[in-house]
């Protein structure tokens, strides 16, 4: 329960966490079924939370990346990414005008630049629209 109190887990974030302290002759999987049953644990809600912390940071392939890490469904996934897909360029825009601000001088600087909104999670063709406008 203190970890449901602190932040979403998904279901099998939670499983993994839980894992070492099982003892022997105790159901972890009922008390996850019991947890989802009453509501307290949502892959649902764990996506939702993820999805609006990262999203002003970190472009779609980061975020999915990060969802599926903790363990998310797919399905789930391919629902948040049509509006984090709307949003993408203006928060590489944002993400670019925070870090550098000023258009790159020479190839290098472009390198660094592109290498960076790379390493955020963003798509080359939004990387390309946001060094190119």
């Amino acid at each position: 329960m203190r970890y449901l109190a602190r932040r979403e887990f998904s279901r099998t974030e939670l499983l993994n966490k839980l894992s070492p302290y099982v003892q022997e002759g105790e159901d972890l999987n009922a008390v996850l079924d019991e947890l989802i049953k009453r509501g307290w644990l949502s892959d649902e809600r764990a996506t939702t939370q993820l999805v609006h912390a990262k999203r002003n940071r970190f472009g779609s392939h980061r975020i999915a990346f990060e969802l599926r890490q903790k363990g998310i469904p797919e399905d789930l996934i391919d629902e948040a990414m049509p509006e984090l897909k709307e949003t993408e360029l203006d928060t590489a825009r944002e993400v670019w005008n925070r870090k550098f601000g000023n258009i790159a001088q020479d190839a290098k600087e472009k390198g660094k630049q592109m290498r960076f909104l790379q390493s955020r999670g963003f798509s080359m063709d939004v990387i390309l629209k946001v060094l190119n406008s």
